[in-house]
């Protein structure tokens, strides 16, 4: 976070300012790259409408429920997360009544064991937070799968594919291969350093998920924050995990203390990678490539 004392204001979603991006295919942006608000995926089909994730807490989720009503015009609603993490899936209570929720097994898994957890840490980050999260009910998926499942909404199919451990164990990507537009979450966004929260995030395979993503072959990509791009925003991704991944190596090969490969990487990525947020988690990459250098 940017804020000495955290975040003041509760980061909410604004529904009204929803866009296409294809035909059938809609976003509620994140804006104004304000923290701790996703962009949320509205997709369409003749039968059903999929929201890809929820944003944090029930004002939101119930905003962007709004929304996917007005969209799907007494359609059924399905949701579904790209992974478990308080911004992108703890506003899922609003949608238990009337909607499905289908989400990757690791991903339902993560959210029992580590949700309770979030949600303390995450109200810790400022009383805008705190606010969201008070009295929130984690909402586990109605549906689960193992590896890839095909969500027919009616004269439109959207893969959901489970590609983690990465950014958390439940990484999970929605693709729409006709229109060939990718929602990645968290594992792709547009100039903000990626994130590596804890033990169950690596930094190789985070490397490896991007190889997969290449390979779909995606012209609009859909990332967790920041503006909506194209397979551009993969590649970055990719050059900065390969910057640092590579430089570790060379660092511990010389025989560098971790403290000073630490040092040494982020002010180097700082300098190369101008204008990226989440610069306080520049430090968490390089951590990650430590542990595999030092192995």
């Amino acid at each position: 976070m940017n804020e000495v004392d955290g975040i003041q204001k509760a980061p909410l979603v604004e529904a009204d300012a929803i866009e296409a991006i294809a035909p059938g295919v809609q976003v509620i942006p994140d804006a104004h790259r304000i923290e701790f608000i996703p962009n949320i995926g509205i997709v369409e089909g003749e039968r059903a409408v999929l929201v890809v994730d929820t944003a944090m807490g029930h004002a939101n989720g119930e905003a962007i429920l709004g929304a996917a009503r007005e969209v799907a015009d007494g359609r059924k609603i399905i949701v579904t997360t790209t992974h478990f993490h308080p911004e992108h899936a703890y506003g899922a209570r609003p949608f238990e009544h009337d909607c499905t929720y289908v989400a990757n097994e690791s991903q339902a898994r993560e959210l029992v064991e580590k949700g309770p957890g979030y949600t303390e840490l995450f109200s810790t980050f400022g009383p805008g937070l705190a606010e969201l999260l008070a009295g929130v009910e984690l909402t586990p998926p109605d549906l689960t799968y193992d590896g890839r499942v095909r969500v027919d909404l009616g004269g439109r199919t959207v893969e959901l594919i489970e590609v983690g451990p990465a950014h958390t164990r439940g990484d999970q990507l929605i693709w729409l291969p006709r229109e060939r537009v990718l929602f990645t979450g968290d594992l792709v966004e547009n100039a903000f350093f990626p994130i590596l929260p804890d033990p169950d995030a690596d930094g190789v395979a985070w490397l490896a998920v991007l190889d997969r993503i290449t390979a779909l072959a995606p012209t609009t990509v859909v990332g967790g924050h920041g503006a909506v791009g194209g397979p551009e925003l993969v590649d970055a991704y990719r050059s900065y995990l390969e910057f640092v991944r590579d430089r570790v190596k060379e660092l511990v090969a010389a025989g560098a203390e971790r403290e000073r490969i630490l040092a040494m990487v982020e002010g180097e990525a700082l300098s190369l990678f101008t204008g990226w947020g989440n610069t306080d988690w520049v430090k968490s990459a390089i951590e990650s490539f430590v542990g595999v250098g030092h192995g």
